[in-house]
């Protein structure tokens, strides 16, 4: 069977992948420890629940204008200015289908084929794919764990080409939850309006960071808008992954291009989850406070329990709710590569990770802590368990 180029050159999800493989092990009955899920594990809070039960009742089952309906654009617009100290209006936002999404049509508006989009490595792994999709080229720039995993404004400048079209950056990160400094956001976005390069701020994870940071945006910057979007979600800050609601902030004529390209795809997002979606962009944001207190309460567990494995290193976090140790030293003899090694830990364990290998990144594993902390120990047990009997092994 022949299937067009666009779709030949992109990959199934990985993270997706693993979902998959954990439910039809939960379907055989297997006591899973899961930590790959990419999605809090807290419900979605009450208030935003009925607001959707409200829009049911109410008949707000129709169709909505593409780019989502006036009100939560508007109270988009306002969240972000009152989170981060922006200033749009309802014509540069445009909802969307969540957070892929809004990466999907803003990267599908500006890429051709040939045009290239730099991508830090560690990656999401969606990143790579869209732009290929879009028939652009990623160029990955690396970061190191002794750095933190942190992207500076150097790399991303010794990267970029006259073919570059768009710098995604992606803080705080999945997988490594490294956190861009703000310095090092105004260089990068400086760097991009000098060589008229559009600059992509994923800030899914912006409100879940630690040891008192504080959200950023890079719109926040003066006289940021002209090359910058920023693509954010409900999914993270609200717990409302199944509710697919994400947005893009950029230039009204970009905006334009997207509604355009979303009017001939998926048309509007649910109405339902979009009346839900307006409730929590204006109602109150202590659960968010509630949620990444018991996150670093959960990442102080994760990163002793990891440095405890003789031979295995893991960074601290800034943000996001991931840890990503580096297993290479664990790998010989035991498994050709972390995909092989996660295969085993699934086996032999029936605990779930992340390869590295999906994220750019050989030789690490991603753990996501985003679920209870009796499961967390479980999995510590295991994975304490796993590798000395591979030690004993060797």
């Amino acid at each position: 069977m022949r299937f067009a180029e666009r779709v030949n050159r992109i990959q199934v999800s990985a993270t997706g992948a693993v979902m998959a493989e954990a439910e039809r092990q939960k379907a055989r009955g297997a006591d899973l420890v899961d930590f790959g899920p990419g999605e809090p594990d807290f419900p979605t809070p009450e208030h935003v629940k009925q607001a959707a039960i409200r829009a049911i009742e109410r008949n707000f089952t129709r169709y909505t204008p593409t780019p989502g309906i006036a009100a939560l654009r508007e109270a988009v617009c306002a969240w972000h200015r009152r989170e981060f100290g922006s200033n749009y209006t309802p014509e540069e936002c445009i909802i969307s289908v969540g957070g892929k999404h809004a990466i999907f049509n803003a990267l599908c508006a500006l890429v051709d084929p040939g045009d290239q989009v730099i991508v830090p490595a560690p990656y999401w792994v969606s990143f790579p794919d869209i732009v290929k999709f879009a028939g652009g080229e990623p160029v990955f720039v690396p970061t190191v764990a002794e750095e933190g995993f942190r992207l500076r404004a150097e790399a991303v400048e010794h990267a970029l080409s006259p073919r570059c079209r768009v710098v995604i950056v992606n803080s705080p990160n999945n997988p490594t939850g490294a956190v861009v400094e703000p310095e090092q956001f105004e260089r990068i976005l400086a760097l991009c309006q000098r060589r008229g390069v559009w600059l992509l701020s994923d800030e899914t994870y912006a409100h879940l960071i630690y040891d008192g940071r504080q959200p950023f945006s890079a719109a926040a910057l003066n006289g940021a808008k002209s090359h910058l979007i920023v693509v954010n979600s409900f999914s993270k800050t609200f717990a409302m992954t199944g509710w697919r609601v994400g947005f893009t902030l950029a230039p009204a004529p970009l905006v334009e291009a997207m509604t355009k390209l979303q009017s001939q795809s998926t048309s509007n997002p649910t109405s339902i989850a979009q009346h839900a979606a307006l409730e929590a962009a204006q109602g109150p944001m202590d659960f968010v406070a509630a949620m990444r207190a018991e996150y670093e309460r959960r990442r102080a567990r994760v990163l002793d329990g990891l440095r405890a494995i003789p031979g295995l290193r893991c960074t601290t976090p800034d943000g996001a709710f991931y840890a990503f140790p580096d297993v290479q030293a664990l790998l010989a003899g035991r498994a050709a590569d972390t995909t092989a090694l996660a295969r085993q830990l699934l086996e032999q364990e029936q605990v779930i990770v992340v390869p590295g290998e999906a994220f750019g990144a050989p030789g690490f594993l991603r753990l996501s802590y985003a679920l209870a902390m009796e499961r967390i120990e479980e999995g510590l047990r295991r994975l304490h368990r796993f590798f000395a009997a591979a030690r004993a092994a060797s």
